[in-house]
C-alpha cells in the first residue's frame, strides 16, 4: 500500500500478525485528526433533531416542514459523496479536505446568519456535499496513514468520531440551543471547522505523483467488481435496520417500556455510547477477521431487533437491548468501508464514497418504511420489527462475500 502516492493498494488477504510480534502499532495523529472532522459532520447531521422545536418557532414555520432540514442533509450526503470524489479525484487529499471544511464552515454560517427557511434548506444541502466529500477522502486518507495492517481500526476510530457525536456532539449542541439560542450550535461547528483546517493542513500528507494518474475512468473500474456492490448492499441494511428502529426508539420506549420521557436521552446515550464501542472493538478485530466480524455483526443486530421487538413491554431489558443494539448494529461499519476499499483495488475514493451513499440510502429507506408502521396494527414495535426484517438481509451479502473470498484464496494457492 502506498502511504504517499494516494493509491490505495491493499492485500488479497487478510494477513494476522506473526506471534511473536509485539502488539499493533499506535495509530498516526492524522487519524485522529480525521476522526475529529467526522466527529464535527456527525453532529451537525444529527444536532438538528434536538434544535427542531426552537427553529421552528423562531422561523414561524411547522416542526414537520422544519424536519425537512434532515431530510434535505441527507440527500446531500448520498448526491454529494460520490459526486465530489468525481469531481476533487485529481485535487491532492489534503487540498480536498481543506476546501470540504472551509464550505462546511461557510454553510453554517449562512445557517446561523439566515432567517429565510429556503436558505436554510440550501445551506443544509451545500454542508451535506462538504461532509459527504470530507468523509470519503477522510476514510482514503486515514487507511493510507496507518497502511494494510490497521486500516480497518484507522476506519474505526475514523468512524468513531462521529458516534462521539451522538454521545457528546448533539446532546451538548441541544442545550446549548436551548440556552443560548439555535444559531449558537452552528456558530460553534463553524468556528470548530476553521481550526480544523489547519490542523489537516499540518498534519495530512503530500500526495505523490501517482495521484497525478488518477483518473474518472479508473475509479469506475470499482463498479466492476461484484464484492464492492455486495459490500455495499450490506452497508445499506445493516444501517437501514438498525436506524429504522432507532429513529423511532422513542415512542416505543414511553408507549410500551413505560419510561419516563426524561429518561430516554439516556437511553439514547447509551446507545451512542454502544455504537462508539462497536466501532473501536469492530475496526480493531477487523484487520484480522473482517468476515467474521459482518456475520457476527449482522446477526447480533438482527437477534437484538427481534428481542427488543418481543420484550419492548420490559423496561430494563430494553434499554439493555438498545445499548447493545448500538455496539452490533453499527459495529461493523468500518470493516464494510476496509472491505470495499481494498475490492476496489485502484479506486479507493470512489470506494469509499459509496459506502457513505448506501449508509445514507439505506437510513433513508429503513426509516421512511419503518415510520409507515407507527399508524399501522404494529404500532409502536412496528419499526424494530421492520429493523429486524432488513438486518437479516444483512447476512446474505455478507456471507456471500466471505465465501467468495475463500474461493480466492483457495485458488491463489
Amino acid at each position: 500500500m502506498s502511504t504517499r502516492g494516494g493509491t490505495l493498494q491493499a492485500p488479497a488477504e487478510v494477513r494476522t500478525e506473526p506471534s511473536g510480534q509485539a502488539g499493533p502499532a499506535r495509530l498516526r495523529l492524522v487519524v485522529y485528526i480525521l476522526a475529529l472532522g467526522t466527529f464535527l459532520m456527525g453532529t451537525t447531521e444529527f444536532v438538528v433533531a434536538g434544535l427542531l422545536p426552537e427553529i421552528a418557532g423562531d422561523l414561524g414555520v411547522s416542526v414537520a416542514r422544519t424536519g425537512l432540514m434532515i431530510t434535505v442533509f441527507a440527500v446531500g450526503m448520498i448526491i454529494g459523496a460520490p459526486l465530489m470524489a468525481m469531481l476533487t479525484l485529481r485535487l491532492p487529499k489534503r487540498l480536498t479536505l481543506m476546501l470540504a471544511l472551509a464550505v462546511f464552515a461557510v454553510g453554517h454560517v449562512i445557517v446561523a446568519l439566515s432567517s429565510d427557511f429556503t436558505v436554510l434548506l440550501a445551506a443544509r444541502f451545500l454542508t451535506a456535499i462538504a461532509t459527504g466529500a470530507f468523509w470519503a477522502v477522510a476514510n482514503v486518507a486515514a487507511a493510507n496513514a496507518a497502511g494494510p495492517a490497521a486500516s480497518s481500526r484507522a476506519l474505526g476510530l475514523v468512524g468513531a468520531g462521529a458516534m462521539l457525536a451522538n454521545v457528546v456532539g448533539v446532546p451538548v449542541g441541544a442545550f446549548a440551543g436551548q440556552l443560548i439560542g439555535w444559531r449558537g450550535p452552528f456558530w460553534a461547528l463553524a468556528a470548530l471547522s476553521a481550526a480544523a483546517i489547519v490542523l489537516i493542513a499540518r498534519t495530512v500528507a503530500h500526495d505523490g505523483p501517482a495521484q497525478q494518474t488518477v483518473s474518472v475512468r479508473s475509479e469506475l473500474t470499482a463498479l466492476r467488481s461484484g464484492r464492492v456492490w455486495l459490500v455495499l448492499a450490506a452497508c445499506a441494511t445493516t444501517t437501514g435496520g438498525v436506524l429504522a428502529a432507532y429513529s423511532y426508539i422513542a415512542p416505543l420506549l414511553t408507549d410500551r417500556s413505560g419510561i419516563a420521557s426524561g429518561i430516554v436521552p439516556l437511553v439514547l446515550v447509551g446507545f451512542g455510547l454502544g455504537a462508539l464501542a462497536g466501532s473501536l472493538v469492530g475496526g480493531r478485530l477487523g484487520d484480522r477477521r473482517p468476515h467474521t466480524v459482518t456475520i457476527v455483526a449482522a446477526a447480533g443486530a438482527t437477534l437484538l431487533l427481534l428481542a427488543i421487538s418481543l420484550l419492548a413491554g420490559y423496561a430494563v431489558p430494553t434499554i439493555i437491548l438498545v445499548t447493545l443494539l448500538g455496539f452490533f448494529g453499527l459495529g461493523a461499519n468500518p470493516v464494510l468501508m476496509a472491505l470495499a476499499v481494498r475490492f476496489a483495488k485502484q479506486a479507493p475514493v470512489l470506494a469509499s464514497a459509496l459506502t457513505v451513499s448506501a449508509f445514507n440510502l439505506g437510513t433513508a429507506i429503513g426509516s421512511g418504511i419503518a415510520g409507515h408502521t407507527l399508524d399501522s396494527s404494529l404500532g409502536t414495535t412496528g419499526p424494530a420489527i421492520v429493523g429486524t426484517v432488513i438486518a437479516a438481509l444483512t447476512l446474505i451479502p455478507t456471507i456471500l462475500i466471505a465465501l467468495l473470498q475463500r474461493r480466492c484464496t483457495a485458488a491463489a494457492a
